[in-house]
């Protein structure tokens, strides 16, 4: 702790704001990464006694698993064993709209992720700046021959851009990981959607 300090000191204001982004991305990664585990959105077993039931015609017991569930694979069964029979195109409507409002919900806080990421690069660029400021600014007044005060203009401005990339960094490499992670749950439910489809919905009419 009393390094961190010492850190923050020695870096001048942009510090804090640094900071603040750093306590701001962990909070959202450790979110997201709950979020987006998979027993959180498409439970294996679920996936397995309900594609049983649903081959089976067994569709009462097939809702009365998916009730307890409060992950997006149990949300869309539920939906769509209230529509059993209706036309394809009804069906399918109404599937897609359910998809898009899951899929909004995977990818929810990924942009304060990313926007994280990208700004925290440019406030220790903005500190970089500033140190480098001061020490012209202890050159004008003091000269060069007090070399202690360049050094701890340059110092700042050293550390503000190391701390904004040690904080980009990683983050970026998470949200692209966690984005991949949306991305991959998302198709699984569009899989979902349409076999639901294929075994509730009722056939076309033959031309």
């Amino acid at each position: 702790m009393e390094l961190l300090t010492d850190l923050i000191n020695r870096g001048g204001w942009v510090m804090y704001p640094l900071l603040l982004c750093s306590l701001a991305g962990v909070g959202l990664m450790c979110e997201r990464l709950w979020a987006l585990r998979r027993g959180r959105v498409i439970p294996r077993q679920f996936l397995v006694s309900v594609s049983s039931l649903l081959d089976k015609r067994l569709y009462d017991e097939a809702a009365l698993l998916s009730q307890d569930g409060e992950h997006a694979a149990a949300r869309l069964v539920r939906l769509a064993l209230k529509m059993i029979g209706r036309r394809r195109a009804a069906f399918k409507d109404v599937m897609e709209e359910a998809g898009r409002r899951e899929a909004a919900d995977l990818t929810a806080h990924l942009g304060a992720l990313h926007l994280v990421a990208s700004i925290s690069p440019l406030l220790g660029l903005l500190g970089t700046v500033s140190g480098m400021i001061n020490a012209f600014n202890s050159i004008a007044l003091e000269g060069i021959g007090n070399p202690g005060l360049l050094a701890g203009g340059i110092s700042e401005a050293l550390l503000t851009t190391a701390a904004g990339l040690c904080v980009a960094i990683p983050t970026l490499v998470v949200h692209r990981a966690l984005s991949s992670r949306a991305e991959t749950l998302t198709v699984e439910l569009e899989d979902l959607a349409a076999d639901l489809m294929e075994a509730l919905a009722a056939p076309e009419a033959a031309a």
